[in-house]
């Protein structure tokens, strides 16, 4: 898909919203480090149920040695030994396992609170796509109003230019004051340099769809003039658009896990009061040459680890992790709080977009006829150039608040769906 995209954009084509969002969701730097830091994190649940399986080792070992006794304190004296450099082979091996089979559930715990913060990670990665869907949607939809923005910027500076032209034929004529060139020409110059800021905006809201849609590449393309679709139920009541986020916002689900991984985290720290039992087996033989018969000896027993003091250090523990429970609620009860703000807040701006956005499409009638008649006092000469630069003037407002308020409702589109958590 991204090298769709590189072609649209070296070709100068027009890309769609489709387009950008398919990109960032396949190569948007952010999202694969969030899915990098997802990996990571199972990763980090099996390490830690691999304590809860059989431990197996061996080892193996060659020598070649001397073999003088030596007299030891407290063991019996061999008499007449001596020093000897005679050199022979020694050679063991050895094989080891071990089982644990009881800890008052340190590890299971510690490994169900690793697996509960692997699933918050692959939440928070659903979180961060979302977040991702919607930076570009606005990079998207601030990038088609700057379109439209120029568009009315050059439409301005046409007019201008045309009345102009029509100034310097009445002046020539007689039937109008010299002033009147001059105020066109001024008020001409005036809409080229709108003409240029409009169009330095709108490359510049490219650059920053591209960083959006996480591509290098060139901005001599266009987008396509999409508008945002209306978004199912927003015009319904709070009570279920709420219900939707809290059930499918993933940052909601990410802190529920983390609470989750705390308190299992507590109750394997407390599991740390009582002692591990583990069942252990081992091989152990040893020969002093290569093709000597080996002997050998096998074991079989039970082990028991209990630390029965470590000067408070797991009580410590215990209420580290309890106040990060409730350190984990607190933000649990904070991103609530948030959800229902975006939500209403979101809603509230679709509400008022589409308003304003009909009494902008209003005005712009408006100013249209306004210009209308103004040309045609002016033509025939009862209207001042005042008056015909006024209504040119309202005219470009017009246009501009009506792209404006468009803009408005597509992004606040977005933002419904980002605070609903639909992609």
């Amino acid at each position: 898909m991204i090298g769709v995209v590189f072609a649209l954009l070296a070709a100068g084509r027009i890309v769609t919203l489709d387009d950008a969002l398919q990109s960032a969701r396949d190569y948007q730097p952010q999202l694969r480090q969030a899915r990098a830091q997802t990996d990571a994190a199972s990763a980090r649940a099996r390490e830690a149920f691999a304590p809860l399986l059989p431990q197996v080792s061996a080892t193996a070992g060659y020598q070649w040695t001397t073999h003088n006794a030596i007299n030891r304190p407290g063991s019996a004296s061999v008499a007449g030994t001596t020093g000897s450099w005679d050199l022979a082979n020694s050679l063991s091996d050895s094989i080891t396992a071990s089982q644990l089979l009881f800890d008052f559930f340190s590890q299971p715990n510690r490994y169900r609170a690793t697996k509960a913060q692997a699933d918050a990670q692959a939440a928070t990665e659903r979180a961060t796509a979302l977040q991702i869907d919607f930076n570009v949607r606005a990079a998207y939809f601030d990038t088609r109003a700057n379109a439209a923005l120029a568009r009315v910027a050059r439409e301005s500076l046409d007019n201008q230019v045309r009345h102009l032209q029509q100034t310097e034929g009445f002046v020539q004529a007689g039937t109008r004051a010299e002033i009147d060139v001059v105020q066109a020409r001024t008020d001409t110059a005036n809409a080229r340099v709108a003409l240029i800021n409009a169009e330095n905006a709108y490359q510049t809201s490219k650059l920053n769809l591209n960083a959006a849609m996480g591509v290098q590449g060139p901005t001599d393309y266009d987008v396509a003039d999409t508008q945002a679709a209306p978004v199912p139920g927003e015009d319904g009541a709070l009570d279920a658009l709420l219900e939707e986020a809290n059930r499918s916002r993933p940052e909601l689900q990410s802190l529920e896990d983390q609470v989750r991984a705390e308190l299992l985290t507590v109750r394997s720290i407390e599991g740390q009061y009582g002692p591990a039992i583990s069942a252990t087996a081992g091989l152990t033989q040893g020969r002093t040459g290569f093709l000597d018969r080996p002997g050998w000896n096998v074991a079989f027993g039970l082990s028991l680890t209990w630390n029965i003091f470590q000067g408070g250090l797991t009580k410590a523990q215990v209420s580290e992790a309890e106040a990060n429970v409730i350190g984990a609620v607190a933000q649990l009860d904070t991103q609530r709080l948030q959800i229902r703000s975006d939500v209403d807040a979101a809603r509230l701006a679709v509400r008022a977009a589409k308003e304003s956005l009909s009494a902008t499409q209003e005005a712009l009638s408006n100013a249209r006829e306004r210009l209308r008649l103004a040309e045609e006092r002016y033509t025939v000469g009862v209207g001042s150039a005042i008056e015909l630069g006024d209504a040119q003037v309202a005219l470009a407002q017009a246009a501009a608040q009506a792209v404006q308020a468009d803009d408005k409702l597509s992004t606040a589109r977005a933002q419904l769906l980002r605070a609903l958590g639909r992609q």
